[in-house]
C-alpha cells in the first residue's frame, strides 16, 4: 500500500508530518512558523479575557493600596548606624501605638542610610510618643558623633498635597497615553493602530491589576514604571507590526498564503527575539530586587523594580498572543483580506480533494488488479507440483 499524500499545514508551508518531527526548541529558533499562534487564537483571546476579568474585579473590590505620597499620612526617618533593621523598628512602633505602620522600609545607602516608616496621619503626642520610643531603643548619632533625639525626623503629608500628586499622576498617565494613540495612529494603518492601542490597555489593566491583587503599594516611583513599560509595551509592538507588514506585502496577488499565515510567520520570527528582549530586560531587575531590596534592603528601588518585572512579562505575551491574532481577526472580518483568504482557502481545499480523489482512484486501481489476478489463479486450475486439493482416504489395512 502507497503511503498517504501528506497534507499541507493550515499555518506553515510544509506538511505536518514534517512540521511536527522539529523539536520545541528548533522550531522556537528557526522561527519557520512552526507555532500555530493565529489558528489558536481562541486560546489566547480567552487567556486574555481571563486576565482582564481577575484584573476588574479586583480593582473594583479591592481598589488600590496606595502611597503616602498620594493619600497622606505621616513619614518618619531614623538614621539606621549600621545596626538598625527594619524588623527592629517596626516592632518599637507597634509596641508605642498598639498597631504595626503601614510601611516599614530601608533608603539611601553608606552613611546616609535610614529607615523609613510611612503611617496614617499621626497626632503630634502619637508622633512625639513614637520619636522618644525609637530614641530609647536605638540612640542615633548625629553627623557629630552624639546621640540626639532630633536625629529622628517626623514629617506629616497632608491629604491635599497627596491628592494633588495623585492628580498630577493622572495627568501624566492621559498625557502619555494620548500622544502614545497619536503616534501609532500614524506609524500604523488603521487596524493596526487599534490592535497596538488595544494591547497597551490590556497591559495598563493586567499590570493595575496584579498591583491590586497582591497589594503592592502604589508609589510615585510605581507610576514613573508604568509609563516606562508602556513605553516598552509599544517598542515591542512597533517590531512585530514592522515585520507583519514585510511579509503581508504582496500577499493579496497570490493564492499560496493567508493573511493571517503570513502574520503568524512574522509573530514565530519575532517569539526568539521578544523571549530574548524579556529575558536581558528582567535580569537586571531581578538583581535589582535580589541585591538592592533583599540584600541591601533599599526598598525605594521595589516599586520602580516590581511594575517592570510584571510589565515586561505582560507586555512580551501581549505583542506575540493578543496583537497579532487580534489583527487578522480584524482584518478577516470584511474586505480586500477577507476575500483573498476565501479565494486561497477555497483553491487548496480544491486541490486537496483533487489529492484525496487521486489517491482514492489509485487505490481503487490496485485492488482492482489485484483481484483480477486472483481470478486467473483460481481459473488457471491447480500449479505443476502443487498438492491435490480434496479430503485424503484412510488407507485400509
Amino acid at each position: 500500500m502507497s503511503n498517504p499524500t501528506p497534507v499541507l499545514d493550515a499555518e506553515v508551508d510544509e506538511p505536518i508530518e514534517t512540521a511536527e518531527r522539529h523539536g520545541f526548541f528548533e522550531r522556537l529558533y528557526t522561527g519557520t512558523g512552526g507555532f500555530r499562534i493565529v489558528s489558536r487564537r481562541r486560546f489566547y483571546y480567552g487567556l486574555a479575557a481571563l486576565l482582564l476579568v481577575i484584573s476588574i474585579a479586583s480593582i473594583s473590590v479591592r481598589w488600590f493600596t496606595l502611597g503616602i505620597d498620594f493619600v497622606g499620612g505621616t513619614r518618619i526617618q531614623l538614621p539606621t548606624n549600621g545596626t538598625v533593621t527594619t524588623s527592629q523598628v517596626e516592632n518599637v512602633y507597634a509596641d508605642a501605638l498598639g498597631h504595626k505602620p503601614v510601611s516599614t522600609q530601608r533608603v539611601g545607602a553608606g552613611s546616609a542610610a535610614a529607615i523609613e516608616i510611612r503611617s496614617d496621619t499621626l497626632k503630634s503626642d502619637e508622633a512625639d510618643k513614637v520619636q522618644n520610643a525609637l530614641f530609647d531603643a536605638f540612640h542615633p548619632k548625629d553627623t557629630n558623633g552624639q546621640a540626639s533625639r532630633n536625629t529622628i525626623s517626623v514629617a506629616e503629608i497632608s491629604s491635599t498635597w497627596g491628592g494633588q500628586v495623585t492628580r498630577k499622576a493622572l495627568i501624566a498617565l492621559v498625557v502619555f497615553v494620548l500622544l502614545t494613540m497619536v503616534y501609532i495612529s500614524i506609524r500604523f494603518e488603521r487596524d493596526m493602530a487599534f490592535a497596538s492601542i488595544a494591547s497597551l490597555f490590556f497591559n495598563m489593566i493586567v499590570i493595575a491589576g496584579v498591583y491590586s491583587l497582591v497589594g503592592f503599594e502604589v508609589t510615585p516611583a510605581a507610576v514613573i514604571g508604568l509609563l516606562t513599560i508602556l513605553g516598552y509595551v509599544l517598542y515591542d509592538n512597533v517590531v512585530v507590526f514592522d515585520k507583519v507588514e514585510e511579509n503581508t506585502r504582496g500577499v493579496l496577488h497570490l493564492t499560496r498564503r493567508t493573511y493571517g499565515e503570513q502574520a503568524n510567520l512574522a509573530a514565530n520570527q519575532t517569539l526568539m527575539r521578544s523571549i530574548n528582549t524579556t529575558i536581558i530586560g528582567v535580569l537586571p531587575i531581578v538583581a535589582m530586587l535580589v541585591i538592592a531590596v533583599w540584600l541591601l534592603g533599599v526598598g525605594t528601588l521595589k516599586d520602580l523594580a516590581l511594575v517592570q518585572l510584571v510589565g515586561m512579562v505582560v507586555g512580551a505575551y501581549s505583542s506575540i498572543f493578543f496583537a497579532v491574532p487580534l489583527l487578522v481577526s480584524l482584518k478577516e472580518r470584511f474586505g480586500p483580506v477577507a476575500a483573498h483568504t476565501k479565494r486561497v482557502l477555497s483553491k487548496r481545499a480544491a486541490v486537496g480533494n483533487a489529492r484525496i480523489g487521486a489517491l482514492a482512484a489509485e487505490r481503487a486501481a490496485a485492488a482492482s488488479a489485484a483481484r483480477a489476478i486472483e481470478a486467473q489463479e483460481v481459473g488457471a486450475g491447480p500449479r505443476p507440483g502443487a498438492r491435490p486439493s480434496g479430503k485424503r482416504t484412510k488407507r485400509r489395512n
